[in-house]
């Protein structure tokens, strides 16, 4: 025997449980030692739970692949699950359980089913159930994308609907978006022929218009509280929300936070909260509380003064202010510009599509500048961007739902406390709702009522039923003008040595395996519209 022999043999058990997460660190090792030492322990307890399930007679789960005692189907998942997902309804069915640690999961993969749950047994399934890190940065369920359906989140999405993003405000702070859009156009301009990283592009100008709104009516310069970090701190704060962890299926384990994923989106929840107090304390130690000329208020004043009224119909503390903005400000960011990044990868890998955009934008703007009043009149690039959303939906298996009673979906019983995904990736690319589904064809939204707000159960990138995403209307805005702007104003082709594909990596927002990076040249002949 070999002097390291034991140490390969504890390498190779170790090795079994690693299932979906990376070793990025010390903690990740050391979650994988903890939980290898405790397998005897929690298979003997396992066994003792299944006896009393077995003699309960529980009605019959939707079916799914075995798995191991404890820790489930764990060890067996693959990091793109919206991809394992889909395997498994092709063996299984439209509806699949498997029970990840001590928790049932369902995924529904069709039409019918996804009817059942966002519209038949909706309410039953409008509550959540939030990963650790989720409830670390919504102040624990504070706010309206993690709270369970109560009178606490339907008070605070009628706050966010009403005050931020209906219609009248939307319109009112079109100025926001002018303003950024255009700055954006000066930047490229000021880049031509040199490499840009489309992402931060979009991303930057989406921050700058959301801060706006949220406080710029009575700043000055409302990008500055953030910080020239803030893109990096995004990314990192949706790259915890969708990591594995430990804590999220064996609950008994969380108080030790085995990988310190908690621990970390404390860190980054941390920089958010620096930034929300610094506005909070200024405008309540008597800072300026401007109101624009339209008689129209920034948010951060509008909670403030209900926070004032504790005693009228709406009031809120100071947490749930902080909630609120993270929801808006994490949000509305970084999906707008990850789905600017995946349709400028579309129309590049498909010169006939960017052609039609281009004639389209200018039979409407002719060679003048795009103007956010005309972009209805874009039909095309409506049917371009839709078709982006349908083979790249940013949340593949939306946000999870969790049952708050038992129920019945397929002619399966679905316990109570059972976390159920929609798995739209597959809904958006099933043969039976889509002619060839895995071609980009934007031709196919020319034709019949095609909206972001459920009405054709085949296509919900956002959602639907009372969970679906508020803050759509703002978001197709910027993500139209954006779209419209750099392709009016400009020619885009790949750099020769390099090509970013159009390849996906599972994240909690759908990102490219790739960054996509272009090369800019002049597409107006008048050199003053790009100032």
């Amino acid at each position: 025997m070999t002097p390291n022999f034991g140490a390969q043999i504890y390498l190779k058990i170790t090795d079994f449980w690693s299932w979906r997460w990376q070793i990025d660190n010390h903690q990740d090792h050391f979650a994988r030692t903890i939980l290898t030492i405790m397998v005897p322990l929690l298979i003997f307890l396992w066994y003792q739970y299944m006896e009393v399930y077995i003699r309960k007679g529980k009605t019959l789960l939707p079916p799914g692949p075995y798995g191991l005692p404890v820790v489930g189907y764990l060890p067996f998942l693959t990091f793109n699950l919206h991809e394992r997902f889909t395997e498994m309804s092709h063996r299984y069915g439209p509806i699949s359980s498997l029970r990840l640690g001590s928790k049932l999961h369902v995924v529904v993969n069709s039409v019918e089913l996804a009817k059942v749950v966002t519209r038949d047994l909706d309410k039953t399934f409008a509550n959540r159930s939030p990963p650790f890190t989720a409830l670390t940065l919504s102040y624990g369920m504070l706010d309206v994308v993690w709270s369970n359906n109560n009178a606490h989140w339907r008070k605070m999405r009628k706050l966010m609907v009403s005050q931020v993003l209906s219609n009248a405000n939307l319109d009112a702070c079109a100025g926001f978006r002018t303003n950024e859009v255009r700055k954006v156009v000066r930047d490229v301009y000021g880049r031509i022929g040199k490499r840009i990283d489309i992402n931060k592009v979009a991303f930057d100008a989406e921050l700058n218009v959301v801060t706006g709104m949220l406080w710029g009516c009575s700043e000055e310069n409302h990008s500055s509280y953030i910080g020239n970090g803030f893109r990096e701190v995004e990314f990192k704060i949706l790259e915890l929300l969708g990591a594995p962890n430990i804590s999220d299926f064996i609950p008994m384990l969380s108080w030790f936070d085995l990988q310190g994923r908690q621990r970390e989106m404390q860190k980054q929840t941390e920089h958010l909260d620096r930034v929300f107090d610094k506005i909070i304390r200024g405008r309540i130690n008597g800072g300026s509380r401007k109101v624009e000329e339209d008689g129209r208020k920034d948010f951060v004043q509008i909670l403030l003064e209900l926070k004032d009224k504790k005693d009228g119909p709406i009031s809120v503390n100071i947490d749930q202010i902080k909630a609120i903005l993270s929801d808006i400000l994490t949000a509305a960011t970084d999906t707008t510009a990850t789905m600017v990044e995946w349709v400028m990868t579309e129309i590049l890998h498909h010169p006939e599509v960017k052609t039609k955009i281009q004639q389209e934008l200018t039979d409407v703007f002719g060679m003048k500048i795009v103007e956010e009043c005309h972009l209805s009149k874009l039909t095309y690039l409506d049917a371009v961007i839709k078709e982006t959303f349908r083979i790249h939906p940013p949340l593949p298996l939306l946000i999870q739902r969790c049952a708050n009673e038992s129920c019945t979906v397929g002619g399966y019983m679905i316990p109570k406390g059972t976390i159920v995904h929609i798995n739209v990736w597959a809904i958006h690319r099933d043969p039976r709702n889509w002619l060839d589904p895995l071609q980009f064809k934007p031709e196919r939204f020319l034709k019949g009522k095609w909206d972001y707000n459920r009405n054709n159960l085949k296509f919900l990138p956002f959602g639907v039923g009372r969970r679906i995403c508020p803050g759509v209307p703002l978001g197709e805005k910027m993500l139209v003008y954006i779209l419209a702007s750099l392709l009016h104003s400009f020619e885009w082709r790949l750099p020769e040595d390099e090509d970013s594909g159009v390849f996906d990596e599972f994240r909690f927002v759908m990102k490219k395996r790739k960054p996509l990076i272009a090369i800019p040249s002049k597409r107006l002949s008048d050199a003053s519209l790009y100032l």
